[in-house]
């Protein structure tokens, strides 16, 4: 199970049974302020663990999401635009306002680990928000699964989030003419 230094901190009570704890190989760094006590854990994971207030999107989220099967190099974050740069490079960093940051998000289950995410009506409005940024073919498979399921989709809740983000008008004209 994974651990932040403050849970491991009110395990342990102290840092020197922290520290004891470290070299009987009872617990174990995994990464800064990131503990394990079985060893090898799921990057997902230490990822969701590391950074508790960055939200997966993007190809990440597209994939996570079934929306695509290409799987992602990297995995793509987002966080507040007051954040500071994430350092590994394991990881593409967006910016957002903090206030948008919490529309659509939900907690998914993937592979064992649970991380925070955007749902997929969320996901579908950042996919036309982005939509010169993304490769076109890729682009297209996704609007396609998308009319797939199009039916499982909360429309109001799409609508919603549409008018709280930025580019409200392009979004919704384009969600006409490509998706409903």
């Amino acid at each position: 199970m994974l651990y932040s230094y403050k849970e491991c901190k009110q395990k342990y009570h102290t840092d020197y049974a922290m520290r004891k704890a470290l070299l009987s190989g009872d617990l174990i760094k995994i990464s800064r302020g990131v503990y394990s006590d079985v060893g090898k854990e799921h990057d997902l994971s230490v990822i969701g663990k590391t950074y508790p207030y960055a939200v997966f999107t993007m190809n990440s989220a597209f994939f996570y999401h079934g929306l695509t099967d290409t799987i992602p190099k990297k995995y793509y974050l987002i966080t507040d635009k007051d954040s500071t740069k994430i350092q590994d490079l394991r990881i593409v960093q967006y910016f957002d306002n903090s206030d948008s940051l919490g529309l659509g998000t939900v907690l998914k289950e993937i592979d064992g680990a649970s991380i925070r995410i955007f749902s997929r009506e969320r996901m579908l409005i950042e996919l036309v928000r982005h939509k010169k940024k993304l490769p076109f073919d890729y682009y297209k498979e996704i609007i396609a699964n998308y009319r797939k399921l199009l039916y499982e989709l909360d429309i109001q809740a799409v609508e919603e989030y549409a008018e709280k983000l930025p580019k409200t008008k392009l979004v919704m004209e384009t969600l006409r003419m490509e998706v409903f």
